[in-house]
């Protein structure tokens, strides 16, 4: 039955318009896909077929506050394979095994890994310069040498503590190296090329490099020369007295600006791997507590001259101990110091002169100012791995607690706590945030980013008290249990202490005390306050015998390295047959060798230069010294 034109037509019109709604639909997603997700597939294609070759950005170096360099990278290339470009697997393990000194089969084992791209861990990481370029000379199909850093150390383990340490993979481990590895870290570049998805490399794709972005360089408040100095007297005492362990920490008192800080044993920050986990990861001066000893008997005196409890003119009768609650409580000294002035009783630490201050305090006073001076919290130095230190609850301090507590026996603290909390105490009373970092600078251009300012955190005693507090302290030095850190010129005050120190059982140690000094100088204006602490030292165990002596060369050294001018006028020091003599050094200028030898056949002189007559000579004439103190001199003729 033929089929009616009209309904052919129809039949073809439908057709044509459903050809042409296809057509339309087509034409439109193809133009949705060019024009709106083009570059959205481009991008997933490229991801698909690129293959990124990644290399560390420089790490920021780590200068100390007078622009020395402490830490910084140096250029190390690591050794990557792209397993699939690999044509010789045998040949290309035995020519790298034979350059990076490995093993062939754990070399073929990583290079025929099913992997898109390997490292060659760990025989291929950090390489030498040298090598490195024997193996880019060899030109092996799927070998590439990358770009890669080390950290390095050049002052081996100055300040190891602080500074801590980086990995393998440019990250910051311990240290101001963890404390500030975001900034100091920096961004990684790459190197990126086409490859199938076999991993060969695309004919005709060429390379893009996106480079690196180095980090910020850390200035930090420590001072090398000080760190030094501090270091090598902390090696003699470790080598004198055969301690378990020693720490010290210098401060700017009027900023709380860290100069130096470390700890004995230590270890070398490039080398950490082959150092024992416990040295390097407990940094003492911030991590270790401890009772106290006199010296935090400072923090006694200044809570009771603040409050007027006390006129260190005021007389005081020490029979060698004082009862509290049926405690007898001892002093130091066998049949005690007899009659004394306050005064007195701070130069020969007097335990029961202090336990007499802490009761007219009493528990609540006492308490307000120890915490306030900053004990029982962290001080907010910027390291890890601080102590809070531990002091009695309220409601458990007794009258035998209240005393002990006077004299730094029953309560616990950091070394950073104490230094921080006498800086209060001497800088004219206000408590100091320590801090390590001083700023940060560009890498490129070397111009200061970001420059951290001294931290106030609260006022703890009036200038007033402050300046009985230090001249009480140079009484200490001059004339009592301190009298070993006495330097001419320098006005040096201090306060030894000798802690007992606590055994597993609970029990105090016989025969094994913590011994330490605190020092400070230039009494009239500090601008340096010095801790020492040495852990168990063998043979004599008192803080004026062991720590003083250290803490006066630190003082000594940094303070002439300061360009700190002497004083002229300062408290005259007493000598006892324990206390070195001190003499003023004769004026030899002008004078004839041949007329030295005969008259001062006691005096030690070392002389340098040719000629008769001596025209220069140190110390200068009229410094006080310790007596057998040698003077140099300097040969010349008129």
């Amino acid at each position: 039955m033929p089929v009616p034109g009209n309904l052919v037509r129809k039949r073809l019109f439908i057709a044509l318009v459903v050809g042409l709604l296809l057509f339309v639909g087509l034409l439109t997603r193809l133009g949705y896909v060019q024009l709106v997700q083009g570059k959205w597939l481009n991008e997933k294609a490229q991801d698909l077929w690129t293959r990124d070759i990644p290399f560390e950005g420089k790490r920021g170096r780590i200068l100390d506050r007078n622009g020395e360099v402490l830490a910084y990278n140096v250029s190390s290339p690591s050794v990557l394979a792209i397993p699939a470009q690999i044509k010789d697997p045998s040949r290309t393990a035995r020519e790298l095994a034979r350059i990076l000194v490995a093993p062939e089969e754990k070399i073929y084992r990583q290079i025929t890994k099913r992997e898109l791209i390997v490292r060659l861990n760990p025989y291929g990481r950090k390489i030498s310069e040298d090598r490195a370029r024997a193996i880019q000379d060899l030109r092996l199909p799927g070998i590439t040498v990358a770009e890669d850093n080390k950290r390095h150390y050049p002052l081996g383990s100055l300040a190891a503590h602080v500074l801590g340490f980086a990995g393998i993979d440019n990250q910051g481990l311990a240290g101001l190296e963890l404390i500030y590895d975001e900034k100091l870290r920096g961004t990684k570049g790459r190197v990126s090329f086409g490859a199938n998805a076999k991993g060969e490399r695309l004919p005709g794709s060429d390379d893009q490099y996106t480079p690196s972005e180095d980090g910020m360089d850390l200035v930090l408040t420590l001072d090398k020369n000080v760190q030094a100095i501090m270091e090598r007297e902390m090696d003699q005492a470790m080598a004198q007295y055969e301690p378990d362990n020693v720490l010290a920490i210098a401060m700017d008192p009027k900023t709380g600006e860290i100069l130096g800080m470390g700890s004995r044993p230590t270890f070398e920050p490039a080398n950490f791997r082959n150092a024992d986990p416990e040295v390097y990861n407990r940094n003492l001066p911030i991590w270790r507590t401890y009772e106290p000893g006199s010296t935090f008997k400072i923090i006694t005196l200044a809570a009771a001259l603040e409050e007027n409890k006390v006129n260190l003119k005021e007389g005081f009768h020490d029979p060698g101990y004082i009862k509290v609650a049926g405690a007898r409580l001892r002093c130091w000294k066998h049949g005690g110091h007899g009659s004394q002035s306050f005064l007195e009783v701070v130069e020969n630490s007097c335990n029961p002169g202090f336990v007499t201050l802490g009761q007219r305090l009493g528990k609540e006073k006492l308490f307000q100012y120890i915490h306030k001076f900053g004990f029982g919290e962290k001080t907010g130095i910027d390291l890890s791995g601080e102590a809070k230190g531990i002091l009695f609850k309220p409601k458990k301090v007794g009258p035998v607690e209240l005393a002990t507590t006077s004299f730094g026996q029953g309560v616990s603290v950091t070394p950073i706590q104490q230094v921080t909390a006498v800086a209060a105490a001497v800088n004219g009373g206000r408590l100091m945030e320590p801090r390590l970092q001083k700023g940060w600078k560009d890498p490129e251009s070397g111009a200061v980013v970001k420059k951290t300012e001294p931290k106030v955190k609260r006022r703890v005693i009036s200038e007033e008290t402050s300046a009985q507090v230090r001249s009480s302290l140079e009484s200490v030095v001059a004339k009592g249990t301190g009298r070993r850190a006495f330097i001419d010129g320098y006005r040096v005050g201090g306060k030894t202490g000798t802690a007992q120190k606590v055994g597993p059982d609970g029990r105090y140690l016989r025969n094994n005390h913590i011994v330490s000094f605190i020092g400070v100088a230039p009494m009239d204006d500090p601008e340096i306050v010095v801790y020492v602490a040495v852990d168990n030292p063998k043979g004599i165990q008192f803080g004026g015998v062991v720590a003083a002596p250290i803490v006066r060369n630190i003082l000594h050294d940094s303070l002439r390295y300061m360009k700190v001018e002497k004083r002229k006028k300062q408290i005259p020091p007493e000598t006892t047959p324990l206390t070195e003599t001190y003499v003023k050094v004769p004026d030899l200028i002008g004078e004839e060798i041949s007329d030295l030898r005969n008259s001062l056949y006691d005096t030690p002189l070392q002389a340098s230069g040719k000629g008769k007559m001596v025209i220069n000579q140190a110390p200068k004439p009229g410094e006080r010294v310790k007596k057998g103190t040698p003077i140099r001199i300097y040969l010349g003729d008129k």
